[in-house]
């Protein structure tokens, strides 16, 4: 893994700091995480006191459509790891909805269209159009759709399908 110089490091930490409580959601934060080196799609939202990945930002790709909730956190790496440069450890596919104060840890993919509901640990990947929580976290529902700002949270309930336990 490479260590990062102190000048492009610190303008990186700055940036990350201003993004933390800074206003626009979908414009401001977004363009600060951008900045860093975090690989964000379009129609993002960014929660305020969202951490992503404070030394290795370049380590996070975020598909279109994501909603991140307030003070969730996402972690690439853990110190010591050697890393790929070349592949992200921690991928968010298109329209995922991660809740508030959750966290993600290294080498996790989220599928397009999964839901991460509030205070949930990811610690392995998510399959596709699933709702997972809890610590760790657990499938517990397939999604007919995913959770957008444009779907009626009525109509995303109606399409859950809850997982057997067994």
């Amino acid at each position: 893994m490479r260590y990062e110089s102190t000048w492009p490091g610190a303008k990186r930490r700055i940036l990350a700091l201003a993004a933390l409580y800074g206003p626009g959601a979908e414009t401001t934060r977004v363009r600060m995480h951008r900045a860093r080196g975090v690989k964000i799609g379009e129609g993002c939202f960014i929660g305020t006191d969202v951490i992503l990945e404070t030394a290795f930002p370049h380590l996070i790709e975020i598909g279109d459509g994501v909603d991140i909730g307030m003070r969730t956190t996402v972690i690439a790496h853990q110190q010591g790891e050697i890393a790929d440069e070349g592949v992200p450890s921690v991928v968010i596919g298109d329209d995922v909805f991660i809740g508030p104060c959750s966290v993600l840890l290294p080498h996790v993919t989220i599928g397009d269209g999964a839901v991460v509901t509030a205070g949930s640990v990811i610690t392995t990947s998510v399959p596709s159009l699933t709702m997972v929580r809890g610590n760790p976290a657990q499938v517990v529902a397939t999604c007919e759709r995913p959770l957008g700002r444009q779907v009626a949270l009525r109509e995303f309930y109606r399409g859950l399908k809850p997982v057997g336990r067994g």
